[in-house]
């Protein structure tokens, strides 16, 4: 095997393992996709990860929002690859390079999942959804799995895809992982 194909495949599958460590441990799969990946690629940007705090479980534990995984994959590659503020009027080539992005992961998603819905993903995961504001049903998530198995899975996929995501736009860039740190 090539040693870029190597050394990417080394990234994604720690980027893999962080995710399901992160919120097995930690919990809150915006949050632990934001860490896994920032982690993985050696890129530290506190205020993206606490903007994250929020989204958990489909946005406030409500589960009828974008999945976790989803939405802070979207942020993590948008920190990288999106419009930036002082360019807010003509920064088309990077708001749209974070449209496309953000579609790569959807479809990556949308293949395995059949949705980028939390609820839709626990039904696809669990065959039912859960209602995580109320004590006894959060119990029966956790006792089904959540953060065994099941969310886990979830926010380890979506890691190491958007690890990878990011490394294949970098390489288009010529961006080395060391720029990568700086772009935040």
């Amino acid at each position: 095997m090539e040693k870029g194909i190597m050394e990417k495949k080394k990234f994604i599958d720690t980027a893999y393992n962080l995710g399901f460590e992160y919120e097995k441990k930690y919990r809150g799969c915006a949050q632990c996709t934001i860490a896994a990946v920032q982690d993985t690629l050696n890129i530290n940007n506190d205020t993206l990860f606490k903007s994250a705090s929020g989204l958990g479980a489909g946005c406030g534990l409500l589960c009828d929002g974008v999945c976790g995984g989803y939405s802070g994959g979207i942020m993590v590659m948008s920190s990288l690859f999106g419009r930036r503020r002082e360019r807010i009027d003509n920064d088309d080539e990077e708001k749209y390079c974070a449209f496309r992005m953000a579609k790569l992961l959807h479809d990556k998603f949308i293949d395995e999942y059949d949705s980028v819905i939390c609820n839709a993903i626990h039904q696809k995961i669990f065959g039912r959804t859960y209602n995580l504001w109320d004590a006894n049903e959060k119990e029966e998530f956790n006792k089904n799995g959540a953060h065994e198995s099941k969310c886990t899975e979830v926010v380890a996929k979506a890691s190491s895809w958007v690890v990878q995501l990011i490394l294949e736009e970098a390489e288009v860039r010529g961006i080395t992982l060391r720029d990568l740190c700086c772009i935040t």
